[in-house]
């Protein structure tokens, strides 16, 4: 499958697959949070684009356009087509620099890098149907109160991934009860137990305990107790391809 991008400026921004790292987790002791293989995995599961140069927003409050201003660091030379006030109300609007081609049938969910934190403005997400368009989208970000923001350079101000087009709308939610599955029940009790049992002996200083620090089982892909197959298609590491020049 392609992902076509098509550049609308002689020098648009990089795009990079999704990285892990976040700096919030890396401020925990040990580095905790990357324990946890589903935040490492959404910050993956798509691909960057970078901000070119590092500048100051600052919203005053008010409605209007001029009420958002920009400074950047540095001179550069396509900072006014970067990014704008252009929806008014404390919205950042950043022009991504591409026109993006999808395959039929899949979409471009476009946001914020997931898990980023960032304290006073908030990304705003947006699914576009990239397979016809023939136009490109903004990326936008709404203060939530007013005063400073920073985006430095290198640092993700979209984020975004491939979504089948008609998939979800084929998904019917159904509630169901353990007792029409006591196998899947069997599973989650085991899980259970074998939590409760792991944190007792780290509550208790256990060295076994403390070693192992986590249990590994959904990062592994392993059930508790043996209580079923192993998943067989079961990723801990997400692997995006880099943009390559086309032709």
């Amino acid at each position: 499958m392609l992902l076509e991008c098509f550049a609308t400026t002689a020098r648009p921004p990089e795009i990079v697959p999704g990285r892990p790292q976040r700096g919030w987790m890396d401020r925990f002791v040990d580095r905790h949070p990357y324990r946890c293989l589903p935040l490492t995995m959404a910050n993956t599961t798509g691909w960057e684009i970078l901000c070119p140069v590092s500048f100051t927003a600052e919203w005053t409050g008010g409605n209007d356009t001029k009420d958002i201003t920009f400074r950047p660091d540095r001179p550069h030379p396509d900072f006014h087509d970067l990014v704008k006030s252009h929806f008014s109300h404390g919205v950042i609007t950043f022009h991504p620099g591409y026109l993006f081609r999808t395959e039929p049938g899949w979409d471009l969910l476009c946001g914020g890098p997931p898990n980023w934190v960032k304290d006073g403005v908030q990304p705003l997400q947006g699914l576009v149907e990239t397979d016809w368009l023939p136009f490109p989208f903004t990326m936008n970000w709404i203060f939530t109160r007013p005063g400073k923001v920073r985006f430095e350079k290198g640092e993700p101000f979209c984020f975004f991934q491939l979504i089948p087009h008609r998939a979800m709308e084929e998904v019917q939610p159904v509630q169901r009860s353990f007792d029409s599955e006591p196998e899947y029940r069997a599973q989650y009790e085991a899980w259970g137990r074998q939590r409760e049992a792991f944190n007792k002996k780290l509550n208790k200083r256990d060295p076994d305990a403390e070693r192992e620090a986590w249990q590994r089982y959904y990062f592994r892909g392993e059930l508790p107790e043996q209580t079923g197959p192993a998943p067989a298609d079961h990723v801990n590491k997400r692997r995006l391809k880099t943009i390559r020049l086309g032709w």
